[in-house]
């Protein structure tokens, strides 16, 4: 038996189903759990879902399940996933049986690929982004389809360990017990994690209309309450607060909400996803700041150890201790008509290794349409909305 011929690769049409045939999770990111995967699917329902499930022929033990879709873009089907702009890590759910061997993942990896080609409909394009190396403590397979750190993205990991006040030692100059002390000056001056649903319905509604404003004045669009983006948050919020995998903290005075977090939480784990604040009124105790430097004190006491700022190099992840997290993307033409896509992918990984030629070739690409024509496609474009657009303002 051939090494690819080892797996099995089952495609489902539908979360629900797919969820209810896999029972192995062992291994996964806090973004492959089931209230963010459920959340999501529910919210973009009108893409295509093709979620990957993979057994070990021998042992008939599930692998990996893989949370993908297909969109068609100019008449090419592209296979990436479940993403559109708010997970921050991409990756295949793993079982307790998936291998560390680097040969059985080239094996699992070249199973999905031929799996993938022989769908009826045709798969043109896989185009998998921000993939982390190593999924709960496993190494990622599919990481192996990339080279590490060619995505223009990273994570911010702050490992804070046991001692808090040794952290806070080391974050001092942020000056968050002045910061405290000012913000307590103002009636009713009170840090909170939030636990009642409806409370978190509505100070998500909050977050949306101060990172709105905030968008706005940065003369940039604001697309996390649109319709689908809102609908998932909702969602989220909706079935995981409870349950603790969804963090959400506010800011509030005797004036309102004056900042507030939303995060997710895996154990020892914790990924801060959104954050926002009341605004330059604000600005002299730096409320955003405030706000999640009590969450990740909140956090740690019921043992959350590693805080995870996520994607976006905003300067204030550094002054909080953060350590840049390298993900990979990776993309393979599985036709010819995906082969344009494929090097307008790669050459763009490329020049994110010398920045002093991107911004050049940028410019140049974008005045000269003829490379356009040539490769079908544009050099340099966006999809989607850029996952940094979620713009975290902790000022």
């Amino acid at each position: 038996m051939s090494s690819v011929a080892s797996f099995r690769v089952d495609f489902v049409r539908e979360w629900s189903l797919a969820a209810a045939c896999w029972d192995n999770s062992v291994h996964a990111t806090p973004f492959q759990q089931m209230y963010w995967l459920d959340a999501w699917y529910r919210a973009f329902d009108t893409v295509a879902p093709l979620i990957a499930i993979i057994s070990d022929v021998a042992t008939g033990q599930q692998v990996a399940l893989v949370p993908l879709i297909v969109r068609v873009r100019n008449g090419i089907r592209i296979a990436e996933f479940a993403d559109c702009g708010l997970t921050d890590y991409n990756a295949p759910i793993l079982g307790c049986c998936a291998s560390s061997d680097a040969a059985q993942a080239r094996a699992l990896c070249q199973a999905l690929l031929a799996a993938l080609r022989r769908l009826p409909d045709g798969i043109d394009l896989i185009r998998f982004k921000k993939m982390p190396v190593n999924v709960g403590g496993k190494p990622n397979p599919l990481a192996m389809l990339g080279r590490t750190g060619s995505s223009s993205l990273n994570g911010n990991l702050v490992e804070m360990g046991d001692n808090l006040d040794a952290h806070n030692s080391s974050i001092k100059k942020m000056q968050m017990p002045r910061y405290w002390r000012v913000f307590n000056r103002h009636p009713g001056a009170t840090f909170r994690v939030v636990t009642d649903r409806d409370e978190a319905l509505a100070v998500l509604d909050t977050m949306d209309v101060q990172q709105g404003d905030r968008m706005e004045r940065l003369g940039l669009k604001f697309f996390l309450s649109d319709d689908c983006c809102g609908k998932f948050y909702r969602n989220l919020v909706a079935r995981g607060l409870e349950a603790g995998y969804v963090v959400i903290s506010t800011l509030t005075c005797d004036e309102g909400v004056v900042a507030t977090t939303l995060g997710i939480r895996q154990g020892a784990d914790y990924v801060l996803l959104r954050t926002s604040n009341a605004g330059i009124k604000w600005s002299s105790c730096s409320p955003g700041l405030l706000t999640i430097d009590r969450t990740m004190a909140a956090l740690h006491k019921q043992g959350v150890r590693r805080f995870d700022l996520s994607i976006g190099n905003y300067s204030y992840k550094r002054r909080f201790g953060a350590v840049h997290v390298p993900l990979t993307d990776a993309s393979l033409a599985l036709s010819w008509r995906g082969l344009p896509f494929m090097m307008r992918d790669r050459a763009a990984q490329w020049l994110r290794r010398y920045p002093r030629l991107a911004d050049p070739v940028r410019r140049a690409c974008k005045n000269a349409k003829w490379i356009d024509r040539i490769i079908g496609v544009p050099v340099f474009d966006h999809e989607v909305p850029t996952p940094a657009a979620r713009i975290q303002t902790p000022g």
